[in-house]
């Protein structure tokens, strides 16, 4: 994942430079009060009193200014980071295709697509404000050392050491992230998969016992957050009372050294208030330490995804690959072959028919050529596969349907008998299905994921089961006029149905025949 500090350097320049023109302003302030003190109210000079009326005035524009910018470029920073690391993960959900719900939890996805890309952008947008942080620091330090060497030691010892003592709480508040984080992907897995089956759920009167499992992980979830919520108080106590101690004690060695006419009454009020504003860039640095330790949590998990690779990648060297032959394409596996252009059944077998597509490996030939040899991209585009459970995007629905254009939607939809579905819609094919076809039956989904299929027209057509959740009758139809329309192209039908089997022996424009082969026996048309 390339961030702005790799592919945008005058970014993150220019973040940390008005990250440290935000704070220097107000770093510089108490030693110009204490020089108009001297200078000009001890010394009675009016004039040299306005000179530094004036220097607060310009620095106060200066302010301004540099936090109007520094706004500007931490939040570009966070714009940039945030889709770095969306754009990342999107690319690799692409890349690992049907191999990521094997591979990684839903859960995990939901969490890093809504929440561990936005972390890594709240980090980068910190960087100019901790940047800036540490170049005031050391600006500050020099300057009360070189004004006081007794007192700018201790200031410049001092917050260090209490920037230190807040470190030992990273590494509890770290592990509490990464914990709360586990907790909140089981709780977004369990989240879909009780919305995807919520018709089930009701139907077998699940939906108490889900809610109950779905509130036990959900206070989980809270009390890891109140374990991060405790660390982080100790975080906040720290950043101010560790500093604070250490203002006590430039203060109270000013206050001698005053007394003693080792420094003036300005230099004084200068050493306070500079030590007291050392909390400023002490509180930056703690807040930045935060959200890196948060950073680090969501980075690791997005990186652990975008590491991964397909159980069966490609060959790398494109001489490797090779094209499928033009026309229909025979299908073999160790345990039949399918001639070319015709309607084959087999018995059923989800596992199968991902290794005849090429989603799982195997030792299957299309065409005569292994499938792990075939370029992905060709592979996909003439061979497809339709699995029960395959994706449905919200849409209208005749947009969702129109998945390829060799085939015209209407006629994919009558050859998967779909009509009757575009016709009881009020606004036809304008019509919106929800999310995952969620408004209309099981049946219907059936169907309408079958007729998006067809519209493809691939050289080999892949059905797992097409047709278990239709009537007889509809079935009967869905067959004939899918031999019908795939005539010429190679089609696998992996079903124990007989109306398929029986179709399989008959020629595509003829209807039904009356005899047909057992369950489990492979046919050919």
């Amino acid at each position: 994942m390339r961030t702005p500090l790799r592919t945008r350097p005058w970014l993150a320049t220019a973040s940390a430079i008005a990250g440290a023109f935000t704070l220097l302003p107000g770093a510089a302030l108490p030693f110009v009060v204490g020089a108009a003190i001297d200078d000009g109210i001890a010394a009675g000079e009016a004039a040299t009193l306005g000179f530094w009326v004036a220097a607060v005035l310009a620095l106060a524009l200066l302010q301004a200014c540099a936090a109007g910018l520094s706004a500007w470029t931490s939040h570009t920073m966070w714009v940039h980071g945030s889709t770095s690391a969306q754009h990342a993960l999107v690319t690799a959900v692409t890349e690992l295709g049907a191999d990521l719900p094997r591979q990684v939890p839903t859960g995990d996805v939901v969490a890093m697509g809504s929440e561990d890309v936005y972390q890594t952008g709240n980090a980068l947008e910190l960087f100019g404000r901790a940047a800036g942080a540490l170049v005031t620091f050391c600006v500050l330090g020099a300057t009360l050392i070189t004004i006081s060497p007794l007192l700018g030691t201790v200031a410049m010892v001092g917050v260090p050491l209490a920037v230190a003592g807040i470190g030992p709480l990273m590494r509890p508040l770290v592990r509490r992230k990464e914990a709360q984080r586990e907790r909140a992907s089981d709780v977004n897995a369990m989240g879909a998969d009780i919305v995807s089956g919520l018709r089930i759920l009701r139907g077998i009167g699940g939906e108490g016992r889900f809610r109950e499992r779905f509130v036990r992980t959900s206070r989980e979830v809270l009390r890891a957050g109140l374990r991060v919520g405790t660390v982080q108080s100790w975080l906040a106590s720290a950043e101010v009372a560790l500093p604070g101690l250490v203002t006590v004690a430039v203060t109270w060695l000013g206050a001698r050294l005053a007394l003693d006419g080792t420094i003036s009454t300005g230099e004084l009020i200068a050493f306070y208030g500079a030590s007291a504003f050392l909390v400023v860039p002490v509180k930056v640095a703690t807040e930045a330490a935060e959200e890196f330790a948060s950073a680090i949590v969501a980075v690791r998990k997005v990186d652990s995804l975008v590491r991964r690779r397909r159980s069966h990648d490609r060959p790398g060297d494109p001489a490797d690959q090779l094209p499928l032959p033009p026309g229909p394409l025979s299908v073999t596996d160790e345990r039949a072959h399918l001639p070319a252009g015709l309607l084959s059944v087999l018995p059923p077998d989800r596992a199968r028919a991902e290794r005849l597509a090429g989603v799982e490996p195997g030792a299957v030939r299309v065409g005569g050529v292994g499938t792990a040899r075939v370029r992905h991209g060709e592979l996909r585009r003439r061979v497809v596969l339709v699995l029960g459970d395959d994706l449905w995007f919200s849409g209208q629905v005749g947009t969702e349907l129109a998945a390829g254009d060799r085939v015209d939607v209407p006629r994919a939809v009558q050859a998967a008998d779909a009509t009757d579905i575009i016709d009881a819609f009020p606004d036809g094919y304008a019509e919106t299905v929800s999310e995952r076809g969620r408004s209309v039956s099981g049946g219907q989904r059936q169907r309408l994921l079958l007729a998006r299929a067809l519209t493809l027209d691939p050289d080999v057509l892949i059905l797992d089961d097409p047709t278990s959740a239709v009537d007889a009758h509809s079935e009967a139809r869905i067959a004939h006029r899918v031999a019908r329309l795939r005539a010429g192209r190679t089609t696998v039908v992996l079903t124990g149905s007989e109306l398929w089997r029986r179709e399989a022996e008959s020629a595509p424009e003829a209807a039904p025949g009356e005899h047909g082969n057992d369950t489990g026996q492979e046919v050919t048309r």
